[in-house]
C-alpha cells in the first residue's frame, strides 16, 4: 500500500525569472510546516535547497532541488527552479514531475523575460497554472498596473485571490477577494470585491450546469464554489493570482492552504504513454504496473549519482527490478530516498504521484522510463531548448587530459540543455550550452568539484566546401622502393549534385552513361559513381578508391573542411599485376580527388541558422539594424503581448556566435532568442578569401 494516498499529493514547481524569491518563498514554506527549525537564507547560505557552492557564492539557484511539506493533510512536493535563461532545462524538466506551475514574478521588477517564457511553457505542458506576485513590500511598486499587464499578457483567466492591504513598507496582510471581509479597509490598489467577481466569473467557466445556475442569479455555497474554483484552476479557465512577501513572511500562509485546497492532485490528470507508436493512459493507481520517469539527475559528492523520479502509476518498493525502457535492462531499486534539499532519508512503497531519488543505478538518464508490468510503455520525451552558445575545450595540463572526458561527462548527465560533442571536422571537443554565463559556470564547476581546468576559444565554424562547376582529370601514384612497389591510377569526373536530389532519377540517368553502380551519402548530398568500362581498374579496387575518395572529403581540399554536394565519376584507370595494391588506389584517388576538385570551381559553404528573436517594442530598430551588419535577413515579424516584437530570420552561424551577449546589451536584458540549424550557403567571395587564407596560416604554423 502506498504511504500517501494520490489524492493528497500536491506536485509544484516554482518557476520565474531570476531574483524573483522563488527559493526563499519555498524555504519559508519549509518553516511554515515545520520542516526546519528556522528559515532557510539564500543571503547568509543557510538555504535548505540552494546547497551548491557555487549558488551560495553567487546568491541564486543554478539547479532545481526538490523538498517537501505536510500542509492541512496534504502531501505537498516542491520544486524549486532557477530563474535565469541560462539554466532553463532544470525548470523544462520540473514540468514533468508537476501539476501545478507557479510562476512567481517580482513586484518591483514586473514581468521579466522568463516570466513570459515559463508561463507559456507550463500551458503547453498541461500544468495547471498559479501566479505569485512576490515582494509586495518593495519600493516602488505600481501594483494595479502589474495586475493589468498581467492579464493583458496572460489573459482574462488571470484573476485576484487576494490584494495586498498596502504596498511598499505598509504592506502588512492580504484581503482576500472571495468573501471579502466587511471590514476591508478602504483605497486599496485593486477593489477586492471587483477582482472577486473576475474570480467567480472564471470559476463557473469550467462547470457547464453550475454556470447556468450562476447567470440565473442563484447563490452558490461555500463548497460549491471552492470546487468550482479547483476544477476552473485544473482546466485553466482560472489563473489565481496570490500576493506575498517572502521576506516578512505575508501571504505565505494563504498561498499553502490554497496550494493544498485548489491546486491539483495527480489523481485528477491521466498522462499518456507510447507502446508500439499507440498511446496508452496511465492511471495513477497504487496497484497497477509501474510506470516512472526521471526527470532530474544530480552528481552528489557523497552519494554519486542520484537520479529522481516521478511516479505515475503503481507502488516502487526496495530492491524491487524495474525495466529500464530506453536500455530495455533491468534496474534494481536498492536505494529509495525522499529528498529534502541537499539531505536524504529512506522511502518505502513509494506510489502513484510521489517524487523520490533512486542512488547508484547505472546508465539511468534524465527522460528514461521505468516500468514493471508495462514494459514497452514509455512516457514522451521531455523536449528541451537546443544549446546553441559553444566553446571549443581543452584540457590545461596534462594531468587534466584523463580526467576531462569523464567530468563534462558529468555535467552533461546533470544538465539537459548541455552537451559536449567532438567535432569530426575541425577535430575540436566543443561544448555547447545556453548562454556565455552557463558555460562559464560549467568551468567553474569542472575546477571545484573535479579538480579539472581547461582552456577555452570560439569554435570553429563548421564551413563546407563544394564545387560549382565540372572537371575531369587523372592521378598516377608509383612508387618504387626495392621489393613490391606501388602502382595505380585513376581517371575522375567532378560535379556539383543538386539538392533534394532524387539517386535513382538521378544518376541512373543519360548523364552518367555506362554505369555500374553508384553509392549515395543522403547526409553530404554525395555520390561515387562507378562507370568503369573493360575492367581499366580491376573490381577488387573499386572500394579503396571509394575509400580514398571519403577520406580526402572528410580532410577538404581548399580550407580543410568538409566536401558536400559532389559527384565523383571513376570512369578510367590503370593498374599493375604487381606492384598495384589497395594502399596505391586508395592514395591515387584522394590525390586525384584534390586536384580534380580544385578544378571544379570550388568554393566554401557556411552553415546558416534560423532565428526567432523577442524583443521590446522599443528596441525594434536597433535589433534589426544590428541584423543587417551580420548579413541577417529578415523573413518576418509578428507583435506579442505585453509590448514585443518577434523577428523571425536567417543569419550565418560565424555571424552570431556570440549574439547572446550582444542582444542582452541592446535591449537591457530583456531580450531573447533561439537558434537552430537550417541550411548551409555559398560564402560570399570576400569572406572566403580570409577563410582560406586563415586556414592556409593555420596548417603552415603546424608544419
Amino acid at each position: 500500500m502506498a504511504r500517501h494516498p494520490v489524492e493528497s499529493i500536491r506536485n509544484v514547481t516554482l518557476v520565474g525569472h531570476g531574483a524573483v524569491g522563488k527559493t526563499t518563498l519555498a524555504d519559508l514554506m519549509l518553516f511554515k510546516a515545520g520542516m526546519n527549525s528556522r528559515a532557510g537564507s539564500v543571503d547568509d547560505g543557510s538555504s535548505l535547497l540552494d546547497t551548491e557552492e557555487d549558488e551560495k557564492e553567487r546568491k541564486h539557484s543554478i539547479t532545481s532541488a526538490v523538498c517537501h511539506l505536510s500542509h492541512k493533510d496534504k502531501r505537498i512536493n516542491v520544486i524549486d527552479n532557477p530563474g535565469y535563461p541560462d539554466f532553463v532545462g532544470h525548470a523544462v524538466a520540473s514540468m514533468r514531475a508537476a501539476e501545478t506551475a507557479v510562476i512567481v514574478v517580482s513586484a518591483t521588477a514586473g514581468i521579466e523575460v522568463n516570466t513570459r517564457k515559463m508561463f507559456q511553457l507550463a500551458g503547453d505542458s498541461g500544468l495547471a497554472r498559479m501566479v505569485v506576485i512576490n515582494k509586495c513590500d518593495g519600493d516602488n511598486v505600481q501594483f494595479a498596473e502589474l495586475v493589468s499587464s498581467l492579464q493583458e499578457l496572460f489573459g482574462p483567466a488571470c484573476a485576484l485571490m487576494n490584494v495586498p492591504d498596502a504596498v511598499g513598507d505598509g504592506f502588512s496582510a492580504v484581503i482576500p477577494t472571495v468573501n471579502t471581509p466587511a471590514d476591508a479597509p478602504s483605497g486599496l490598489a485593486v477593489d477586492p470585491r471587483e477582482a472577486g467577481q473576475q474570480v467567480l466569473d472564471a470559476a463557473v467557466e469550467a462547470d457547464e450546469a453550475l454556470m447556468e445556475r450562476y447567470l440565473e442569479g442563484e447563490e452558490l455555497t461555500a463548497e460549491e464554489l471552492s470546487g468550482a474554483i479547483t476544477k476552473a484552476v485544473a482546466a485553466g479557465t482560472l489563473i489565481p493570482i496570490f500576493c506575498t512577501s517572502a521576506r516578512k513572511d505575508i501571504g505565505v500562509a494563504e498561498l499553502m492552504d490554497a496550494v493544498a485546497s485548489i491546486a491539483p492532485s495527480p489523481a485528477s490528470k491521466t498522462p499518456t504513454a507510447t507502446r508500439n507508436g499507440e498511446e496508452t493512459p496511465v492511471e495513477p493507481k497504487a496497484d497497477g504496473p509501474v510506470v516512472a520517469q526521471v526527470f532530474k539527475t544530480r552528481i552528489d559528492p557523497f552519494v554519486a549519482k542520484m537520479n529522481y523520479l516521478r511516479v505515475f502509476s503503481g507502488t516502487l518498493k526496495k530492491d524491487a527490478s524495474l525495466r529500464n525502457e530506453r536500455t530495455e535492462k533491468s534496474v534494481k531499486l536498492s536505494q529509495i530516498l525522499d529528498v529534502q534539499g541537499g539531505q536524504t532519508e529512506a522511502a518505502t512503497d513509494v506510489g502513484p504521484g510521489e517524487i523520490v531519488a533512486l542512488v547508484k543505478v547505472d546508465d539511468l538518464r534524465t527522460g528514461d522510463t521505468l516500468t514493471h508490468g508495462a514494459d514497452g510503455l514509455t512516457m514522451p520525451p521531455m523536449k528541451f531548448p537546443t544549446p546553441m552558445i559553444g566553446l571549443a575545450v581543452a584540457p590545461k595540463s596534462q594531468a587534466d587530459q584523463a580526467k576531462i572526458s569523464g567530468a563534462l561527462q558529468k555535467v552533461a548527465d546533470e544538465d539537459p540543455c548541455f552537451n559536449i560533442r567532438r567535432d569530426a571536422q575541425t577535430k575540436e571537443m566543443v561544448m555547447n550550452g545556453m548562454s556565455e554565463l552557463h558555460l562559464q559556470l560549467v568551468e567553474q564547476r569542472l575546477h571545484r568539484r573535479d579538480k579539472v581546468d581547461v582552456v577555452t576559444h570560439q569554435p570553429k565554424v563548421p564551413y563546407r566546401e563544394t564545387v560549382n562547376g565540372t572537371a575531369e582529370g587523372s592521378y598516377r601514384h608509383k612508387k618504387q622502393s626495392g621489393g613490391s612497389g606501388q602502382f595505380a591510377e585513376v581517371h575522375f569526373r567532378i560535379s556539383h549534385c543538386p539538392e533534394n536530389v532524387n539517386p535513382e532519377e538521378y544518376f541512373v540517368s543519360d548523364r552518367f552513361p555506362s554505369i555500374r553502380e553508384f553509392h549515395y551519402n543522403p547526409d553530404l548530398n554525395s555520390c561515387f559513381v562507378d562507370r568503369v568500362t573493360g575492367g581499366s581498374v580491376p573490381n577488387n579496387f573499386i572500394p579503396a578508391v571509394e575509400k580514398g575518395i571519403k577520406e580526402r572529403m572528410e580532410q577538404g581540399v581548399i580550407a580543410g573542411y568538409q566536401v558536400q554536394d559532389v559527384v565523383v565519376e571513376l570512369f578510367f584507370g590503370k593498374d599493375h599485376p604487381v606492384d598495384s595494391n589497395e594502399t596505391a588506389f586508395k592514395t591515387a584517388a584522394s590525390m586525384c580527388m584534390r586536384n580534380v576538385f580544385q578544378e571544379a570551381r570550388p568554393t566554401l559553404l557556411e552553415p546558416i541558422v534560423s532565428m526567432e528573436i523577442t524583443v521590446p517594442d522599443d528596441k525594434l530598430g536597433d535589433v534589426t539594424s544590428d541584423l543587417n551588419t551580420r548579413r541577417g535577413r529578415m523573413e518576418g515579424m509578428d507583435g506579442a503581448p505585453g509590448g514585443f516584437q518577434v523577428i523571425r530570420a536567417k543569419a550565418p552561424l560565424a555571424e552570431v556566435m556570440t549574439y547572446a551577449r550582444a542582444l542582452s546589451s541592446m535591449t537591457g536584458g530583456q531580450g531573447s532568442f533561439s537558434l537552430e540549424f537550417s541550411h548551409y550557403e555559398m560564402v560570399p567571395p570576400n569572406e572566403q578569401q580570409k577563410i582560406v587564407a586563415a586556414a592556409k596560416k593555420e596548417e603552415d604554423e603546424d608544419h
